[in-house]
């Protein structure tokens, strides 16, 4: 599958992976005040994760960042780890998009790397995001959606039922990132990990002996 299909396919599930989110019928100027808050919220939580980890965040830091009153960080999230949470659904659809394409026997190493640079880009956030307090919602988020993927996504030769083999393929992809996230920075290179969820996914799809 080409990158295009990829994108298009990811934007497709964008309203799913935000199921919580409900528009609201008509808009006021605190609706729109609150709104800016919280995009400004996520923005700040990003910028700090880029420079330090979440452990090393405060509120205070954040609501400094976004150049937003303390107390309103408390009408928007209950702690640091619920604005990270809210943040890991948002940044989901970006993984799923980058996902897809591993799941292509096709072209799976090349995929596989270039899922890779993205989160060595941005590996303090994406460290918070697979290792840290939001871990438990990306793994539901990427689960959940593999599973409405399953009839499309499977390989048709695997061994494995259609759902269990892609809900697994999402597992390895997930555990492969966590595990590289959780070393230190140059303990593995990238081309190894891309080489590592290939191997993986490849024995994964390959059919059983004596099938």
């Amino acid at each position: 599958m080409g990158n295009r299909q990829a994108g298009s396919e990811a934007a497709a599930l964008r309203d799913t992976v935000s199921h919580s989110f409900c528009a609201p019928r008509t808009s006021t100027p605190r609706d729109a005040r609150a709104a800016k808050s919280s995009q400004a919220l996520q923005n700040a939580l990003l910028a700090l994760l880029e420079r330090k980890p979440l452990e090393q965040v405060t509120v205070r830091e954040i609501c400094a960042e976004a150049g937003v009153h303390y107390a309103t960080f408390f009408r928007h999230h209950p702690t640091k780890e619920g604005l990270l949470d809210h943040v890991a659904a948002e940044q989901i659809d970006r993984l799923v998009e980058l996902t897809l394409p591993v799941l292509d026997r096709a072209d799976g190493y090349a995929a596989a790397l270039a899922l890779c640079v993205y989160v060595r880009d941005r590996r303090k956030l994406w460290t918070a995001l697979l290792t840290g307090g939001a871990a438990g919602t990306m793994r539901e988020e990427l689960l959940r959606i593999s599973n409405q993927l399953a009839v499309e996504r499977a390989p048709k030769e695997s061994w494995l039922p259609v759902d269990l083999a892609v809900n697994c393929s999402v597992s390895l992809i997930f555990e492969t990132l966590a595990w590289w996230l959780a070393k230190p920075q140059h303990a593995v290179t990238i081309e190894q990990v891309a080489r590592t969820l290939h191997h993986l996914l490849s024995a994964l799809q390959r059919p059983a002996a004596g099938a």
